[in-house]
């Protein structure tokens, strides 16, 4: 299972950056290869100062080894061996009519010391976060989910729409970092649905990502924005980073691991603003976002 995950996410990789180079029109993807002394290492490709991405990062890791003290009472294990691949990608565009784009598909293992599995589960999501909220984006984003996670399971949008809601959530903020989309995590072997099953959903979502962000790229890319507009996209951009630093459970695994930590930071936006006391005038789209980052939809 996990030679045949690795070999999915980075044909997928390959996929992304692809259509995203096209989408841009000027920056291309930088590849960084590199190794994690204890075992495994990745693929970093991150584009810069595009014409339409400011900054994204679409990284492959595959990494391996005893897993860390720290980790083994996050896990409740004792001294076992692990195996984590996954691909993650972060977006963050020039344009504040655009969205800022998160996903994430990983697969996780751990092993005893005659080297049998003792625990296997695939986990990720996709995730919208607007600057500025257009209704009809947030339905086109969250109906591909939908359809992606029907074909598996009646349930699945639903539950996993809650945990995402849950999940991207800045409490100490009060408000969600984003419009969600889906979270799902310890997606392990049941009756109803065997490691194989989980393997075809995870892709599903994975391969449904283009079709549910690009469109909205492709529509919001060239529209007028002006000085103010950034300034709130960059002030937006400053809780972004709040969830990843204070919140984000992938960061932490990352840096408990010895992680790489360029690869680790890579979803960083270049320019953010922290304003004090910053409020949205009343009646304004930026006020209109704001509601609903504190009241979660249904979109679809």
């Amino acid at each position: 299972m996990k030679d045949k995950f690795y070999q999915y996410i980075q044909d997928l990789q390959d996929t992304i950056t692809s259509k995203l180079e096209a989408i841009d029109g000027k920056a291309t993807f930088k590849e960084d290869l590199w190794k994690r002394p204890e075992g495994g290492g990745g693929r970093t490709r991150v584009i810069e100062n595009g014409d339409v991405f400011e900054k994204g990062g679409v990284n492959i890791s595959g990494v391996h080894g005893k897993l860390p003290k720290s980790m083994q009472s996050y896990f409740k294990v004792g001294d076992v061996d692990f195996f984590a691949c996954g691909l993650s990608l972060v977006l963050h565009p020039k344009n504040p009519m655009v969205p800022t784009v998160h996903a994430n598909w990983r697969y996780f293992e751990m092993y005893d010391k005659n080297e049998n599995i003792i625990d296997q589960w695939f986990g990720g999501g996709q995730d919208l976060t607007p600057y500025y909220l257009f209704e009809e984006d947030a339905k086109h984003f969250h109906k591909t989910c939908k359809i992606a996670c029907n074909k598996h399971h009646p349930d699945f949008y639903t539950d996993f729409k809650e945990k995402c809601d849950s999940y991207f959530y800045n409490t100490h903020r009060e408000e969600a970092r984003g419009i969600g989309g889906l979270f799902f995590d310890y997606c392990k072997a049941s009756e109803d649905m065997s490691m194989q099953n989980w393997y075809d959903f995870v892709t599903e979502v994975g391969d449904s990502f283009l079709e549910a962000y690009v469109p909205i790229v492709e529509k919001r890319k060239n529209l007028p924005y002006s000085k103010e507009q950034r300034n709130w996209q960059e002030i937006r951009l400053g809780r972004y980073v709040e969830f990843n630093l204070v919140h984000d459970k992938g960061t932490l695994f990352g840096l408990k691991t010895n992680g790489r930590i360029e690869s680790i930071l890579m979803s960083l936006p270049p320019h953010v603003q922290w304003v004090y006391n910053h409020h949205p005038e009343k009646g304004s789209d930026e006020e209109k976002l704001i509601h609903v980052l504190k009241h979660p939809k249904n979109w679809v």
